[in-house]
């Protein structure tokens, strides 16, 4: 059964996650490329001014990218469960429900996952050739808030695909604006190293949103 269900989500999200490392390896490799004929012309010295005297990481054109792949995942992976009637079917199978809803969003964030750390690889190894390792650390945990908001957006993007009520998606939509505003209100590197934790702490509290969601889509709710 794990398998069957772990294939359903495959096939409901195999265009999506084809679209979204499209996007990721395009988008990755053009920034990398520019910083290199920038080294190519100007010397790796360039670089290492530029984060030393200015708030930098150099791959800010990266920063939504993750906002952009946890949003995409969780609408092909849970609108067609609400606008094609499968969650009633889905709920009705013989299997936990809890399991099941877990295994479903369980999927989109071992994905997500996976994809943010390759590339997070990607963008260490190339970096690491042009500057020492003490900023190339800088940078990515710099990025690691953006990779923290591209899960925060699936988590939140689920519970409003799931959501039965407007009025409740409306307040959902609201919650995931603050978080995002948060969590890009500062474009300093590493500006969040102090409160990072607890930022992922909320974040992965966010996953009870989706749950709530299920509860209220199980009581018909539609106010």
């Amino acid at each position: 059964m794990n398998r069957m269900i772990i294939y359903k989500e495959w096939i409901k999200t195999r265009w999506a996650l084809l679209a979204i490392v499209v996007v990721l390896l395009g988008a990755t490799a053009f920034t990398l490329l520019s910083l290199g004929k920038n080294v190519e012309f100007r010397g790796a010295g360039l670089l290492w001014s530029v984060l030393s005297l200015k708030d930098t990481v150099l791959i800010e054109s990266l920063r939504y990218l993750p906002v952009f792949a946890g949003a995409l995942l969780a609408a092909a992976q849970f609108l067609p469960e609400t606008t094609r009637k499968r969650l009633k079917l889905t709920l009705h199978l013989p299997y936990p429900q809890g399991k099941m809803i877990a295994m479903m969003y369980g999927f989109g964030c071992c994905i997500l996952l996976v994809l943010f750390l390759l590339q997070a690889c990607v963008l260490g190894a190339v970096l690491n050739r042009w500057v020492v390792s003490e900023l190339t650390v800088r940078i990515l945990k710099t990025a690691a808030v953006w990779y923290l908001a591209g899960i925060g957006t699936y988590f939140w993007v689920s519970a409003v695909c799931l959501e039965p009520a407007w009025k409740m998606r409306s307040v959902l939509i609201l919650l995931l604006a603050g978080l995002l505003y948060l969590l890009y209100l500062s474009s300093v590197p590493e500006s969040y190293n102090g409160f990072f934790p607890w930022l992922a702490l909320y974040v992965l509290g966010g996953q009870t949103l989706i749950f709530h969601s299920i509860a209220r889509f199980k009581e018909g709710r539609q106010d």
